[in-house]
């Protein structure tokens, strides 16, 4: 009987929950739907303490990080944040760095999941590569290590044996993933099934929506304006179009969009539409010319554009990649 590929989830206070027993369950039902030991998960801490999670459950951990040793084929490294007076901060806790930075060279592959990416640039595993994390610390991940190339688009990333996750439920794409890499894709389907999961949702897919990916507002009007957007992607959005239902000038309509949502109105328009013909795409097999029409941006050659503009890649490439099973 083949070895049980050994993971290695590393544990410390206030981790995140569902980072930590959401992969464990993914290579859990992996074992079950082989009908083998695939997986042997093992919680490491740093000392033999229960551990209490964000959500206040305690978790018991198998090994001491002292005790881990070389014996790892996959190290997952989950995150955890504590508050700021912008918003929730990654945790570094040094102790956990070391360990890390300690391990890593002894692992297959090492994974994280969410704000746990800041963990691994603290350990320098990420030099040089490109790695995401949750969209809400990506900007704090790029500054604080300048030598990570940090996307926060995608579900996760693969730079060679370096796996990073985005954001809370990103951490079942990115087990599902790596289920895939070991077992294959059937398996890894029967896995998502039982889950009631999509498969589909593959590291180039975006972690989130046009409106989740901006801050809220301050303006109230901007906000129905955007959510206004949303729900007529075929009309007229032009800056004159917009201005005009928001009753100033094109000028003041201009500054106030961007002071409010951090970008101009004709990039947020062509975000949106982008978004939702990728939606067509994944789901229906309806003829570009429809969805680029249905979509708002017209013609088949504006939606070519756009797709490589946004996110570098063609309509019809992103469909044989993402289309989901009707």
């Amino acid at each position: 009987m083949p070895t049980p590929h050994r993971v290695v989830i590393a544990v410390f206070p206030d981790v995140d929950l569902l980072d930590v027993t959401g992969p464990a369950e993914v290579f859990a039902l992996a074992n079950r739907e082989s009908a083998t030991a695939a997986y042997e998960v093992r919680l490491a801490g740093p000392g033999s303490a229960l551990v209490t999670t964000s959500a206040g459950v305690r978790l018991a951990v198998d090994l001491t990080f002292a005790e881990v040793g070389a014996a790892v084929d996959t190290l997952l490294v989950p995150g955890a944040v504590e508050p700021g007076p912008a918003g929730p901060v990654p945790r570094i806790d040094d102790e956990v760095v070391e360990w890390i930075r300690a391990t890593a060279p002894h692992a297959r592959r090492v994974a994280s999941v969410c704000v746990g990416a800041h963990l691994l640039a603290a350990a320098g595993l990420l030099d040089g590569l490109r790695a995401t994390t949750h969209w809400s610390t990506a900007a704090r991940l790029a500054a604080d290590h300048p030598r990570v190339r940090v996307d926060p688009d995608p579900v996760f990333v693969r730079s060679g044996r370096v796996w990073t996750g985005a954001g809370i439920s990103a951490c079942m794409d990115l087990a599902l993933a790596l289920v895939t890499e070991d077992l294959g894709e059937e398996l890894a389907l029967a896995v998502a099934r039982q889950l009631v999961m999509y498969l589909k949702r593959q590291g180039g897919q975006s972690q989130f929506s046009v409106p989740l990916s901006r801050p809220a507002a301050a303006r109230r009007d901007i906000d129905e304006l955007c959510a206004y957007i949303a729900d007529h992607l075929d009309g007229d959005l032009s800056a004159a179009a917009l201005a005009e239902r928001m009753c100033v000038s094109e000028r003041h309509f201009a500054r106030t969009f961007r002071r409010e949502t951090g970008v101009g109105a004709a990039g947020y328009v062509e975000a949106a539409r982008v978004e939702a013909a990728r939606r067509l795409l994944e789901t229906t097999d309806e003829p570009l010319e429809l969805v680029a029409a249905a979509a708002g941006l017209g013609s088949v050659e504006t939606l070519h554009r756009a797709f490589r503009k946004q996110i570098a890649t063609t309509p019809a490439a992103y469909r044989r990649r993402f289309r989901s099973a009707l």
